[in-house]
């Protein structure tokens, strides 16, 4: 890719942005401004920014590089991140916004009048809104680096300092507009070169049916392998080889690899001739899915395939960045609106991702052997069209790339910002606001440069994963159980929320091998999400005692309509 058009776009952004969130700087001047935009955000313009902070790395290269790889069954990914509104908009939007809460740590206060299932409550939020914002930044970086070659933590600091800048200035009015934007702008990024990329494909002849025919090079490629892989062969392969394979040397060597597996050292380079097939990347790397994930999917694909579903479809109520912005909503009735179109809005972007992981198995299949497929998104122009039309469009598809990472990131901390500036800082007031803003990034930027982690939609899956079994629970039950108990609610986040967490970080370290517990680590949703439920339950039927005075006040408050409300007050 032509950088000299790409680094301007994600430049272009990045003053867009800061442009944008400076308007919404003029108009902040409360605290509640900077909260949750003094509750005055109607249906349109809300929808637009929750679909632009919710379409992050995930959806705009994740998804097309798990399609790349995995194969049609990635398809679960949008549907379920799709899903999750419905979920939300059934259960949960209307009573949350009527709380009156401004965070999750707020509801839950609210709710059971416990102060230490709110700081539970926060310890989750800063959790979940960690283990999201590491994609995000590691998004950046694969951007920046694929663009120009530079080091990958680079693209990490740019979003960072750009997000904390805005996110610190204007809070959640700055934001508002910024991600309404960035959704018209993502979705301009992912579909204008999709047209082109289609007509491309019609007219060049490739191949109608990409996951029904054996992958091949269509033309001679250089492929180097960045990280220790075996490679799996169903027949012989003439390969050119510099590097080390199956421990012995060679130097431009022209090898014929026998059937069966080849160890291929990290570093060596593979020169594969047109027309070659694409060997099978042994699952002990990272193209496209961790080893973790990977292996699970194909010793239980079916465990696999309902594990993802149930933590994106009930992991999108939990999400901090997500249920903050339903606060924003000047009554009930808008948040179901706003939640309406944003099932539209995201619905219509969903569409464009698997066509890119489509193309790039038929363009890009060396992306499965470098772990880089993520990638696909960023290569496609150029590898199929070429020229200054190719760069062009290479550079709207980065720009919206960043618009991404920037748009969810700016969400995500705004979500931190609030709860730790309300929980854990000595003071709610403005000033304290933007020292927990500095503190929500600061962690996941740190961890992006110190650790390698997963590829970004596994990560913001198993993010998810956490968020079904922890908030899920606690916002259905709140919301619709009047025997709901603090001690119920507590043990409840921490069995479940606190198992998918241990289950992740076990995931992400890659243990255990190989087993059922392997899956059961690896798509933990499953068994976490019941197991937080019947906790729940469980240990609110055991100490009925403390269900809090005034539950079925509050519980009234949740449910009626603003206007009867005031009627029956009145």
């Amino acid at each position: 890719m032509n950088s000299s058009y790409a680094v301007p776009a994600v430049a272009l952004v990045v003053v867009a942005t800061v442009l944008v969130g400076a308007f919404g700087l003029r108009i902040s001047r409360t605290t509640s401004d900077f909260y949750v935009a003094s509750r005055t955000v109607g249906p349109r313009l809300n929808a637009a920014a929750i679909s632009g902070e919710y379409l992050s790395a995930a959806s705009f290269l994740g998804i097309a590089g798990l399609v790349l790889v995995q194969g049609p069954d990635m398809l679960w990914y949008p549907v379920g991140y799709t899903a999750g509104y419905l979920v939300l908009l059934l259960f949960v939007a209307a009573p949350l916004r009527r709380s009156g809460a401004y965070t999750l740590p707020d509801f839950a206060e609210a709710r059971l009048a416990s102060h230490a299932v709110r700081r539970l409550a926060g310890a989750f939020v800063v959790g979940v809104g960690w283990l999201y914002l590491l994609p995000q930044l590691q998004g950046a970086g694969l951007t920046l680096t694929v663009l120009t070659g530079a080091p990958d933590s680079l693209g990490g600091l740019i979003v960072a300092v750009v997000v904390v800048a805005t996110v610190a200035a204007g809070g959640m009015r700055s934001i508002t507009f910024v991600q309404a934007f960035q959704y018209w702008l993502k979705l301009t990024a992912l579909l204008v070169p999709a047209l082109f990329l289609v007509l491309a494909w019609q007219s060049d002849g490739a191949p109608r049916h990409a996951f029904e025919e054996p992958a091949t090079f269509r033309e001679q490629r250089a492929v180097r392998v960045d990280e220790t892989l075996d490679l799996r062969l169903d027949r012989p392969l003439t390969v050119t080889v510099t590097g080390k394979v199956d421990g012995h040397a060679h130097d431009a060597t022209k090898l014929q690899l026998p059937a069966g597996t080849h160890h291929i050292e990290r570093g060596t380079r593979l020169t594969f001739a047109k027309g070659a097939p694409v060997p099978v990347a042994d699952r002990g790397t990272n193209g496209g899915m961790s080893t973790s994930l990977a292996a699970s999917r194909e010793e239980r694909p079916l465990y696999a395939t309902y594990g993802l579903i149930l933590a994106t479809f009930l992991g999108t109520m939990g999400l901090p960045h997500v249920v903050v912005r339903f606060y924003t909503s000047p009554h009930g009735v808008a948040a179901r609106r706003t939640t309406v179109a944003v099932l539209g809005l995201i619905g219509a972007f969903y569409l464009l991702p698997p066509v890119y992981g489509a193309l790039g198995r038929l363009y890009t299949p060396e992306l499965t052997l470098t772990g880089d497929a993520d990638a696909a998104v960023l290569l496609l122009p150029d590898r199929m069209i070429g020229g200054v039309g190719g760069d062009l469009l290479g550079a709207l598809v980065a720009g919206g790339a960043f618009a991404a990472f920037l748009s969810t990131a700016s969400g995500l901390t705004m979500a931190v910002a609030g709860v730790l500036t309300q929980d854990v800082l000595p003071s709610r007031g403005v000033r304290h606001f933007r020292l927990g803003t500095v503190l929500a990034m600061v962690v996941p930027l740190v961890a992006s440069v110190l650790v390698g982690g997963l590829p970004v939609a596994d990560a913001v899956g198993l993010a998810f994963a956490v968020s079904a079994s922890s908030f899920c629970p606690l916002l259905v039950l709140g919301i619709w159980w009047t025997r709901l108990t603090p001690p119920g609610a507590a043990a409840g986040m921490l069995v479940g929320g606190g198992s998918a967490f241990v289950a992740v970080a076990a995931t992400m370290a890659g243990f255990p091998g190989t087993g059922p517990l392997h899956a059961l680590l690896a798509w933990p949703a499953l068994w976490s999400v019941p197991l937080g439920f019947l906790t729940m339950v469980l240990v609110s039927l055991a100490t009925p005692g403390r269900v809090p005075t005034g539950t079925a006040a509050i519980l009234a408050r949740f449910h009626l309509p603003e206007e009867l409300r005031a009627e029956v007050k009145a």
